[in-house]
């Protein structure tokens, strides 16, 4: 009886402790990918007014416009938008990294691949940026997980922090523009089988032709 207790107390206090490591691993990265998302926003607010959302934004159609696909989840039309979207993509990544970093990080680079490949194809003479994509490749991500391994807390998370961000980017706009935060929403809450991936990111914006006034 005493072997079998002490070998379930072992047990539990490996689990306890990968859970630790994952729960620390997934907040670096989330920390990290965020104070990028910060700098960049404040480099290209406060010295470059805003011209890198169009120059490094993914444009529909054009070729030149794949290279957006690497820097357009890290890109935002202004700290309003930023903001939006960092509470929920710090919340979502964090759940979706806690159990296996590994995976996760696979997950984001098809999110961001995959999903960018998909914004392209979708939206011609567009620049589209914005990490909206990542939030809900992540919100996929979470629920596919709940529902293959039947986790009743993955599935709340996922579904109660979708909810609450798309209430406040389906009232998101882009100045001067059309925008279109839903295009990656459905994409990343469809493609939740892969078990990661979305096909769009966030605030689409019709660019001007290399002008800036």
């Amino acid at each position: 009886m005493s072997d079998y207790s002490g070998s379930a107390f072992e047990s539990a206090k490996r689990g306890a402790g990968a859970l630790l490591s994952g729960a620390l691993s997934a907040l670096i990265v989330m920390v990290a990918m965020l104070a990028v998302m910060w700098f960049v926003e404040g480099v290209d607010f406060f010295l470059l007014d805003g011209s890198l959302d169009y120059e490094y934004g993914i444009i529909g159609w054009e070729p030149e416009g794949l290279t957006g696909i690497i820097f357009a989840p890290f890109l935002h039309i202004g700290f309003g938008h930023l903001i939006a979207n960092s509470l929920p993509l710090l919340v979502l990544g964090f759940f979706a990294g806690l159990r296996d970093i590994r995976k996760f990080l696979w997950a984001t680079v098809l999110i961001i691949f995959i999903g960018g490949i998909g914004t392209w194809l979708t939206s011609p003479d567009i620049a589209t940026v914005g990490a909206s994509g990542l939030v809900f490749g992540y919100f996929g991500f979470i629920l596919a997980r709940g529902l293959f391994d039947r986790r009743l807390l993955d599935i709340v998370i996922a579904i109660g922090v979708g909810v609450a961000y798309w209430g406040g980017s389906s009232r998101a706009c882009c100045p001067t523009s059309r925008a279109s935060p839903g295009r990656g929403t459905c994409s990343g809450s469809s493609a939740a089988w892969w078990p990661a991936g979305c096909c769009g990111a966030s605030v689409s914006c019709r660019p001007p032709r290399r002008t800036r006034t």
